[in-house]
């Protein structure tokens, strides 16, 4: 045993990047929210970008560590607490056995990620360690964590100057984005008003907002018709609108397939945005073409790219760096020394004194 779950959190799944290759056969994708600030934290401790982690949403879990190992929190600030102190977001961090980790609960964002160097050791399901929740598949034992689980991490080599190991955190303070999409493949079946509408007006998250999709509300999108199709695949990040003309934006646990038509999807580029909006937060859209949206996600793999180097040379040169001095040890206490009182008068007096095991008699006596 690595870790014990002392309490489960809202929300705690162990996720990988996903099960890819059987939509087909009607299972999801799974894999997290937010995959930016999932790699990063597997970044930052060193693993493969796909090692199986934690994600949590708005309240974290209360975890208990039974052997020491480096963890990384990244993505929304849900507030970890170490020990009883606040542990620093993107940041590598040492741990040892009978430490406790914990969360306050969300500041900003919505979902955080937890990296162990070597990753979570639950068994593969269809390739990926991914929890698909709606198929209680994966990850562990198909469900959320909960009070008295054990999770055990894969075997890590020891990690070089952790304490050199940090990024800027990201920004999710924001109540309102804007989330660029790719119009189609059933924009046709929207009157140019509704197509006007969904472009030009804010959308609020509303609390029917899970893994599976994100409901939002606001003005009515305008069909020609209606908004019933027949069923064909879903991707994460197509934006569905049923005949209500409210749009729902599939996430990582949608379905394979769906009747409703799907007025655009949402660059891969900008789903780690909205994984982190909570209820009552803002949305808008902006449409952009396919080109745009391939150019946004080779950005995001250099960007992913640079981040490496940049922790790569953290770590060169706290290698490089001379070995500071060792702080100087307080001096050793001398020892007190044990006094019994054998004689005494007014001329002279006589004690046995015992110090560092052995006895001295010792005789005083007054000098005129």
């Amino acid at each position: 045993m690595s870790i014990r779950v002392i309490e489960g959190g809202m929300l705690t799944t162990v996720q990988d990047l996903g099960r890819f290759g059987f939509q087909g056969k009607g299972i999801s994708a799974a894999g997290p929210m937010d995959s930016r600030s999932f790699r990063i934290a597997n970044l930052l401790v060193g693993n493969d970008e796909n090692a199986a982690g934690l994600e949590a949403t708005i309240l974290g879990p209360r975890l208990e560590f039974t052997e020491d190992t480096v963890l990384a929190v990244t993505g929304g600030d849900l507030q970890p607490i170490l020990n009883g102190d606040p542990l620093p977001l993107y940041r590598a961090v040492a741990v040892h056995a009978g430490d406790e980790l914990r969360f306050r609960g969300v500041r900003t964002g919505c979902r955080c990620y937890l990296a162990f160097a070597g990753g979570i050791d639950v068994p593969e399901v269809m390739g990926s360690r991914s929890t698909l929740l709606r198929a209680k598949l994966g990850g562990y034992e198909g469900r959320r964590l909960q009070k008295g689980d054990e999770l055990k991490l894969f075997p890590a080599e020891p990690l070089p100057h952790p304490e050199a190991r940090q990024l800027p955190p990201e920004d999710f303070s924001a109540r309102e984005i804007t989330l660029r999409v790719i119009m189609g493949p059933q924009d046709d079946r929207f009157t140019e008003k509704g197509i006007e509408t969904f472009l030009s007006t804010p959308y609020r998250v509303t609390e029917q907002a899970d893994r599976m999709g994100i409901r939002l509300s606001g003005e009515t999108i305008e069909h020609v018709t209606d908004g019933n199709i027949i069923t064909d695949g879903i991707v994460f990040g197509a934006v569905q609108v049923p005949s209500a003309g409210q749009p729902i934006i599939m996430a990582a646990e949608r379905q394979p397939t769906g009747g409703y038509t799907k007025i655009a999807s949402v660059c891969s580029a900008d789903m780690p945005l909205l994984a982190q909006r909570k209820p009552g937060d803002t949305i808008r859209f902006e449409k952009i073409d396919v080109d745009a949206a391939q150019e946004l996600y080779l950005a995001e793999r250099a960007r992913f790219e640079e981040l490496r180097k940049a922790l790569e040379a953290a770590v060169a040169e706290a290698d490089a760096a001379p070995a500071k001095p060792a702080e100087e040890q307080p001096a050793k206490a001398a020892a007190v020394p044990a006094v019994e009182t054998v004689k005494a008068d007014r001329r002279a007096a006589e004690y046995r004194i015992t110090l560092d095991g052995r006895t001295y008699a010792v005789t005083l006596e007054e000098i005129d």
